[in-house]
Order: C-alpha cells, then sequence, then structure tokens
C-alpha cells in the first residue's frame, strides 16, 4: 500500500495503523519532507508490523510513478490534500501541491496495472458554507455556490479529477471520504489552531452549528475504505464522515473555557487577514464562512452502506480535543455556573433565540423583529 502525505500527523498515525492490520505486506509512504522525530517514532507500532518504507518526493513530480512500480502497489491512500503546506505556507505553493499533485499521482495510477484502489481524503467543505445553505447536506446535494477559493476549491477540483480517474479506470475501486472538521489530542489544523487562541473572535449576531470527526475514527475509516469491503457493506463511492450530534460556536468555546469576542464582520475579517499575515493563525476566507454560517452534513451513507458508527459523537470529540488543550482564561467549573445562571433568568426563551434555526447551519443569534 502506498500513503501520502506521511509528513503530518494524520498520514503517520494511519500509516502506524496499516501496518499493524493482517493482510499488509508493506507499507510505503511519500511526502515532500520526512516525518520528524515524533512523527517517525508514531509510525513504529509496537509489537509485529509491516515493513515501511519512506521516500522523499515531491507529488508534483513524475517520480511517484516510479515509487508505485518498483513496491509493485495495489491500493492508494491520498491524504497530501491538505489546508496547509509542508515547508511552505504560500497560498499558490499549497494550491499546486493538491491539485497538481493530484494529476500527478492519477497519472501515475492510471498506467499502473498494480493498482486496484484508490482511497482520498476529502473535506465537507466541498458543500461551501452560506446563509441559504440547507439545514443538512447529503453525498448528492449540490451547493447553492461553490467554494470560491483556498482549501476548500482544491478539494472540489481534486474531486472532480478523481471522477475522470474512476472514468477511465473502472476496473479501480475509488472511495473519497469527505472528512468533516478533524479534532483529538494530535490534530494540528487550522481550525484548531483558531480553537487555541485565548480569545475566539466571532461574528456578531451569528451562532453557527460546527460538526467534527475525531482523529481515532478518521484513522479506522480509511482502515476500513484500504481493503475489500465487508460482507453487506459498499466501501466506494462518495461518503460523508463526521460524528453524530452538533455543537453551537458558543459551546465550543464555553468547553475550552475561552471567551469570545462577537465583531461585526468587516471586523473579523481585517483581523483573520492580519493573523494569516502575521502567520499567528491561518483563518482563510473559507474559514471565516464556516464560522458565520455553520455547515452539517448527513452521515446515515457512513452508518448504513459503509456499515461504520463513529465512536466519538461531535461533542464527544471536541471534548477530547479540549482535554489536550491549556485551560483557558475563564476557569470551565465557573464558566458553566455563569451561563446555567443567565439561563435560568432568562428562561425558556433563551434557547430559542440562541439555538440553531430550523433550515440554515448559520443562523442569528437573535430573531429579527421587524420594524413598527
Amino acid at each position: 500500500m502506498l500513503v501520502t502525505g506521511v509528513g503530518r500527523h494524520l498520514g503517520a498515525r494511519f500509516a502506524a495503523e496499516l501496518r499493524r492490520r493482517p493482510g499488509v505486506d508493506l507499507v510505503v509512504g511519500v511526502d515532500v519532507q520526512p516525518p520528524g522525530p515524533a512523527l517517525r517514532a508514531l509510525a513504529e507500532p509496537d509489537g509485529p508490523a509491516a515493513p515501511y518504507r519512506f521516500h522523499q518526493l515531491d507529488l508534483r513530480r513524475p517520480a511517484v510513478a516510479r515509487v508505485i512500480a518498483e513496491h509493485g502497489v495495489d491500493t492508494v491512500v491520498h491524504l497530501a490534500v491538505s489546508a496547509t503546506g509542508l515547508g511552505s505556507t504560500n497560498r499558490s505553493a499549497v494550491k499546486e501541491s493538491n491539485v497538481i499533485g493530484t494529476m500527478q499521482l492519477l497519472g501515475a495510477c492510471q498506467k499502473a496495472p498494480g493498482v486496484r484502489r484508490l482511497v482520498v481524503k476529502s473535506t465537507t467543505g466541498v458543500y461551501g458554507s452560506a446563509p441559504r445553505d440547507p439545514a443538512v447536506f447529503t453525498e448528492r446535494t449540490q451547493p447553492k455556490t461553490l467554494p470560491g477559493g483556498g482549501f476548500a476549491k482544491d478539494a472540489v477540483e481534486v474531486e472532480g479529477y478523481v471522477r475522470g480517474f474512476a472514468r477511465r479506470r473502472p476496473d479501480v475501486a475509488v472511495t473519497v471520504l469527505r472528512f468533516a472538521n478533524i479534532v483529538g489530542p494530535g490534530a494540528d489544523t487550522p481550525l484548531t489552531d483558531y480553537f487555541a487562541l485565548p480569545v475566539l473572535p466571532t461574528v456578531l449576531g451569528y451562532d453557527p452549528r460546527l460538526q467534527f470527526a475525531h482523529e481515532d475514527d478518521v484513522v479506522e475509516v480509511l482502515c476500513r475504505a484500504s481493503f475489500p469491503a465487508e460482507p453487506g457493506t459498499v466501501n466506494t463511492g462518495t461518503v460523508n464522515v463526521a460524528g453524530e450530534g452538533v455543537l453551537l460556536l458558543s459551546q465550543c468555546a464555553r468547553r475550552l473555557g475561552r471567551p469570545t469576542l462577537p465583531l461585526l464582520l468587516p471586523a473579523v475579517s481585517w483581523i483573520a487577514g492580519l493573523a494569516r499575515q502575521t502567520r499567528l493563525v491561518d483563518v482563510s476566507p473559507e474559514h471565516l464562512r464556516l464560522l458565520t454560517h455553520g455547515r452539517v452534513v448527513d452521515t446515515a451513507r457512513l452508518r448504513e452502506s459503509f456499515g461504520y458508527r463513529p465512536v466519538f459523537s461531535t461533542p464527544e470529540a471536541f471534548a477530547d480535543f479540549a482535554a489536550a488543550q491549556s485551560p483557558g482564561l475563564l476557569p470551565l467549573g465557573r464558566l458553566t455556573a455563569v451561563t446555567d445562571g443567565l439561563a435560568a433568568l432568562l428562561g425558556p426563551e433563551a434557547g430559542r433565540t440562541t439555538g440553531p434555526g430550523p433550515t440554515t447551519p448559520g443562523t442569528p443569534a437573535r430573531p429579527h423583529r421587524p420594524r413598527s
């Protein structure tokens, strides 16, 4: 099996797990930079394990075809589609790595007769985040507005090339996994960097619904997609992957003990741009739309056809992530007491004014009242 993106935490974890699985003869990892000491240790599982070979190469170059032929690869798992680049924060370089790198990889797979299975990591960001979105996206839902840039647009282009590959090589089992925002003790994404801020800037008047996938569930889903399907299940096609349930952004902040700073959208956009320039945190326009309007996807196909029910729900996945973070400025016990007290004072109307609306992922925190 060949795994791209092993220079990151998720890729290293997945490669290590693959080596433990029965029936795996060899795991070949590739990335533009070699893993650091911590990731190298992570990729060395305890007990019996399949051999592991690492090749440092840039997927934008045709060298990956040589690696596939050299090792007789039959399964390719493409995890190198990412919101950030290794060794470069330049947006154009990241886009080239995502899109051109995927094109080169697919070209190599197309010419390799031994390749029989392809798994591609994608994102629920392909659905976008807009005020008129449906309450829940299914795999067949067409977004009203395609992402205009950033990682989500890269993922849309990558999925288009993958569909073309599937038509040209119908003998290859192709799976596209659209993951919700990945969290966990070791997760390292722009959104987890945002949640690590001491104060969380938010868009005034909005409290979006969010979904998360725990890194343990992500690794297990990738493993299941990398082998022939179990009886009664189908592990090909496009699948949404997220923990059950949703969390409001305000609930996430309370679980972290982080105070929020509600600002008008132009002010939040300015702060996000400043944070990107100073490399404090990479809150892109697509993440800002998510933190304004939210996004929720349907996971029925994951449970019913794919045959996997995530171990962690969305609240449980975020709780495990929060437990690994540094303490917030607000003590959790005191914060809970304050919010519970406010809820008691406001009465049952509080739930209706701050909860998510019935039709849109991101809803105003207060209902609109027409002028008299």
